[in-house]
């Protein structure tokens, strides 16, 4: 059994924070994202945060070390964007092995810096800039821009890569489309089985608004169907939506499945702004609702949290045991 199969098992597992609301704070401008190895790139570099790894990597370690430091037991790689499907905005395909390289040899670094308990890094996967099962034109709806197979082989190269850096688990995260989440999780598969080995594997998706669907509009129930085939330490739900409004599609799954579930819901709304502004205390309080209601067994935040989210987040979860599963449904 892997060590965080194990953890999991023992206690609530706290997920860190939002990477970028962090990168956000130090005002990183052109140059800094360019650093001296790409100042004469020919194409704009600023917002590509994935990047940071390879030219501020003292600032992405410090966000690690922040998160830890709040009490997380996991922290997320900053390879987001990291395929070449992502890159492909900054023209820096050629870049994704070493960009996910390096962003997972980061935070095991730091996290081998934490000795009291095990530390542990999860490969951050997200869901790319496209679509596999929905066409981006209106007026030609057999249209796709992208491929199963497109996905497949990108997954792939960053899947290595992220094993390669030191990674424990693959999160396979943001899901709005299933088929590009089955994608990666059979690139995963692919990899597990040419390398014989065994990394566990979180997935979570994400429920878009209201109707409490995905962008591609399955249900919580179909979207945990899709998968569930697939052997899974977690499944859960992140982004979209803060706490108190991801809650009811929480129960929902958790009524459904005996596999741990996790949960890194926003903090709170966006406001007009598009600034977030739940406090941790607020946060605290809806997180609090989950335990009490024997929901998760992995919490963290995703968009606008912070250290001190976390450390709120972290606080409340020592004080409850994490979700009995069910024998039966």
């Amino acid at each position: 059994m892997s060590k965080i199969n194990q953890a999991i098992q023992e206690r609530i597992l706290v997920l860190d924070g939002a990477m970028g609301t962090m990168l956000q704070r130090n005002n990183f401008s052109e140059e800094d994202f360019r650093g001296e190895r790409f100042k004469d790139f020919p194409h704009p570099l600023k917002g590509n945060n994935d990047l940071l790894s390879i030219t501020q990597p003292e600032a992405v370690k410090q966000v690690h070390r922040l998160y830890f430091q709040a009490g997380a037991d996991i922290v997320e790689t900053n390879t987001f964007s990291g395929t070449t499907i992502g890159m492909a905005d900054y023209h820096m395909e050629d870049l994704v092995y070493e960009l996910n390289y390096q962003s997972a040899k980061i935070a095991r670094e730091v996290a081998d810096e934490f000795t009291d308990r095990p530390r542990f890094v999860a490969g951050s996967i997200g869901p790319t800039n496209r679509t596999a099962s929905m066409s981006p034109d209106v007026n030609d709806p057999g249209f796709r821009a992208v491929t199963f197979d497109d996905l497949r082989i990108a997954y792939k190269q960053q899947v290595e890569a992220l094993i390669d850096g030191g990674c424990d688990v693959l999160l396979v995260e943001t899901i709005f489309d299933t088929l590009n989440a089955k994608a990666a999780l059979f690139a995963i598969e692919e990899v597990k089985e040419e390398r014989n080995l065994d990394i566990p594997v979180m997935v979570s998706g994400t429920i878009t608004d209201a109707s409490g669907r995905t962008l591609s509009g399955q249900t919580v129930e179909a979207f945990l169907i899709s998968i569930q085939h697939i052997p899974l330490l977690s499944i859960g739900f992140n982004c979209a939506l803060g706490a108190d409004q991801l809650k009811p599609y929480l129960k929902r799954l958790a009524h459904n499945t005996q596999l741990n579930i996790s949960a890194h819901p926003n903090a709170g709304l966006p406001n007009a702004f598009g600034q977030y502004d739940q406090t941790p205390s607020e946060m605290q309080a809806l997180i609090k609702e989950y335990l009490q209601d024997n929901l998760i067994n992995i919490i963290g935040g995703c968009c606008g949290t912070t250290p001190e989210h976390i450390k709120a987040i972290a606080d409340i979860a020592k004080e409850f045991k994490p979700r009995q599963i069910l024998e039966t449904i």
